[in-house]
């Protein structure tokens, strides 16, 4: 789950500790209670089974160190496959209320500008403080789409359609209390008449046609709820009641107009995918994609049901081809794909997602997911996000790209370079680097030096051994990002780590967010050129020919 922590010192959250329970399985529905929850933590903390997660500081190592060599070949008249950007097209987000406020869409337009994403997914359209159930005083079910409207125009109006979530539940529709322990408190009860369920699911439908047009929504996704393979569903059994919830969920969707597309089961961990396409299949029930989630530290016994240990560089892509495997040999082999959500960790943890370990985590997993799946939703663009309370610093492990005060960290970049990107995958023998062609025939490469979080990793020189250039391809770009160079985590820990910067501060660690201009080499003419990197553990360059 996904709530904040601060990592030094490290000061556990009871929500933060639930939601862990709740992932790992270890609580179950019935210890919800305040009792419960203060009992099960104590028990935690005091046998100290929390402290593999403390953190720790990486001891410096004296001697010199001579960074490895190593030499690949790219040839750009290589074999090459369409290379769709695929982990760009859609991003989470707070939840749905958040996308009022001025720093939610400051943020929504820095991140349209560097990816050109499309889509954007976030809970709680549902919620009660978005005010969309209601009724009267004889009970006739009532909505009110005045926040809606205002929700979904701000998307639109920053050239951003909604991935929409189908979520949470009404108080007055729900069966019975069944709150989540995120801050806001969403009700994950299931409703107490699916049929009403499906009415507010055909009224919601029918009024956003009304407003917006059936050829703009048939260009929407409408997922149905989120996760309920764990606590965020109440239903029981959860597997049987989710269906029930879905089959009404689509079959209203359709009601309004065929065209319009709605999939789930909307899992964690990679879970049901080929059980809820056989249940569609068998009853009939329509279904235009199939999603799941998956995060880097999610365990192989919850993924895979086995005992191994998967390292958090290769944990998603290992979810998302079992996934994909899954959706070949099912009845609907040809079903889309979409992880609408992924990230490194769905802990709080100030050195994996605040942190440069990201620029290499991305590339890696960029390249191990291409060609597996449609789409894959970074969960997210922003910190404007209080599902564990409201921020109280701008650097805690938050899950976004960008820190509280519009201050982009490592990842941002990341992402930006990510985007240069070409259109064609080149086949490379390497798994440090991404080679592509853009539209136009110049190169872009991406190479990087993974290291695991807290570990500084070492150094290494690599170099591109560039073959079949165009003739006009006569200069290189080059860009890295490490510590020292876009990074914005190193410059608040250099200020003494203030919860709350002053605006000059902010604006500080936003300088400090910027890259550098790109080292630029000159080409000799002849097709091709030899490029050096000299890259610290974690980093992440992009190397760019041009005219």
């Amino acid at each position: 789950m996904r709530s904040e922590n601060r990592t030094h010192p490290v000061n556990w959250n009871p929500t933060l500790l639930l939601c862990l329970l709740h992932r790992g399985g270890i609580l179950s529905p019935g210890v919800t209670g305040t009792a419960g929850q203060i009992a099960v933590i104590a028990l935690l903390l005091c046998s100290g089974a929390m402290e593999p997660w403390r953190s720790r500081r990486a001891v410096a190592d004296p001697r010199p160190v001579v960074p490895a060599a190593e030499t690949i070949v790219v040839d750009a008249q290589a074999p090459a496959h369409e290379f769709p950007h695929f982990w760009e097209q859609t991003f989470g987000s707070g939840r749905a209320i958040l996308s009022l406020r001025d720093s939610y869409r400051r943020d929504l337009r820095t991140v349209k500008q560097a990816t050109g994403f499309g889509y954007v997914r976030f809970h709680g359209i549902f919620d009660d403080e978005a005010g969309v159930y209601g009724g009267d005083s004889a009970g006739k079910p009532l909505c009110n789409f005045s926040y809606v409207d205002q929700i979904y125009d701000g998307l639109l109006d920053n050239g951003v359609r909604p991935f929409v979530e189908l979520s949470f539940m009404p108080e007055k529709l729900a069966a019975k209390p069944a709150i989540f322990p995120f801050w806001y408190k969403p009700d994950v009860s299931p409703p107490r008449d699916y049929d009403r369920w499906g009415d507010m699911i055909e009224a919601f439908t029918r009024h956003l046609v009304a407003r917006y047009g059936a050829d703009e929504i048939a260009q929407w996704y409408f997922e149905v709820w989120n996760e309920p393979n764990i606590a965020f569903w109440a239903g029981d059994p959860r597997e049987s009641t989710y269906y029930q919830l879905y089959d009404a969920t689509a079959r209203a969707i359709k009601r309004v107009n065929p065209r319009f597309r709605v999939g789930g089961p909307s899992t964690a961990q990679a879970a049901w995918v080929d059980r809820f396409i056989q249940h569609c299949v068998q009853s009939n029930v329509p279904v235009d994609f199939a999603s799941t989630h998956v995060y880097g530290n999610d365990t192989a016994q919850n993924v895979f049901g086995t005992d191994e240990k998967i390292p958090r560089d290769q944990m998603v892509y290992r979810a998302v081809k079992k996934v994909h495997d899954q959706i070949k040999a099912s009845p609907r082999p040809d079903l889309p794909l979409i992880f609408s959500e992924y990230n490194a960790s769905y802990m709080n943890e100030q050195k994996v997602t605040d942190s440069v370990f990201m620029g290499p985590w991305l590339a890696h997993n960029v390249a191990q997911c291409d060609g597996l799946t449609e789409m894959m939703s970074y969960w997210t663009f922003s910190d404007v996000f209080e599902e564990g309370g409201v921020v109280k610093r701008p650097f805690y492990g938050g899950f976004g790209l960008i820190a509280a005060g519009s201050i982009p960290k490592a990842s941002f970049n990341a992402f930006r370079m990510l985007h240069e990107l070409g259109i064609q995958r080149l086949a490379l023998d390497s798994d440090e680097a991404l080679a592509t062609r853009t539209s136009d025939g110049r190169l872009a490469v991406a190479v990087w030096n993974y290291a695991p979080p807290g570990d500084n990793g070492t150094a290494k020189q690599i170099t591109l051994d560039l073959r079949g250039l165009a003739r006009n391809q006569r200069h290189v770009r080059i860009e890295i990002l490490d510590r020292d160079h876009g990074s914005s985590l190193e410059a608040w820990e250099a200020m003494g780590r203030p919860d709350f910067p002053s605006r000059e501060q902010q604006r500080q660690l936003r300088a400090a967010a910027q890259m550098p201009a790109p080292a630029v080499q000159n080409l000799k003419p002849g097709g091709a050129a030899s490029v050096t990197v000299n890259l610290p553990g974690q980093s992440l360059a992009l190397v760019e020919t041009e005219p």
